[in-house]
């Protein structure tokens, strides 16, 4: 979840997200290594949007908070858009990392997702501004896989997670540190449709507003 800010001075579009992570996982370190991953990968394109007959340039301003202290009701009580809230623990009853829903504002990450550059903090955030899965997740001959294709998927040999390897056998499938935010992830956001009021903001995504207890290991 996002506030977006259009600038029509300098034809800027400024999507803040300020990232809350709790959780005995979580730390001042990894708060600010995901929240850079994030900016960098949804900048990298340097996307161009075009909004009120005006082109603008697409920006991702996000922040990092390491908040071991954070109280439930705090999370469901905000009325921000640019907060979120994702606890982060060694242990996830999923196995995996996951949001609250698509267009969401909480979710709960498991460590071993968050590797530097390993791209799951980049592709959640992209479920908090509402976009889902593609629908075909078989992608051989189409090149670079956008940020959005989960694990799973068939990809070209060079994004697998073993280039040498059958498509669909143990390690040919997509190796999640190749993904990308590419043109088409940030077109997909629809952002010519936003609603601006009269100061140019506008929201992105909903408030779930979930607060997540640890899972524990049965």
């Amino acid at each position: 979840m996002g506030e977006v800010e259009l600038y029509t001075s300098s034809h800027r579009l400024v999507i803040r997200s300020t990232i809350f992570f709790y959780g005995e996982a979580a730390d001042q370190t990894l708060a600010i290594q995901v929240a850079d991953e994030i900016a960098f990968s949804w900048n990298e394109p340097r996307s161009m949007v075009r909004v009120r007959k005006e082109w603008y340039e697409v920006q991702f301003d996000i922040e990092g908070v390491y908040a071991p202290d954070l109280a439930p009701a705090t999370v469901w009580h905000n009325t921000n858009p640019r907060y979120n809230y994702f606890r982060i623990e060694e242990f996830s009853l999923h196995d995996i990392s996951f949001v609250d829903g698509l267009g969401s504002n909480t979710g709960y990450f498991k460590r071993a997702n968050l590797q530097t550059r390993s791209t799951t903090g980049a592709h959640e955030y992209g479920h908090t501004l509402g976009l889902d899965h593609p629908k075909v997740l078989d992608i051989r001959g189409k090149g670079q896989p956008g940020i959005m294709y989960p694990r799973g998927t068939l990809c070209d040999p060079a994004f697998q997670y073993d280039p040498t390897a059958p498509a669909g056998a143990k390690g040919g499938t997509l190796n999640p540190f190749t993904r990308k935010v590419l043109d088409s992830d940030i077109q997909a956001l629809k952002l010519s449709r936003l609603t601006f009021d009269h100061q140019s903001f506008s929201v992105l995504g909903e408030f779930s507003s979930l607060y997540h207890q640890k899972h524990l290991e049965s």
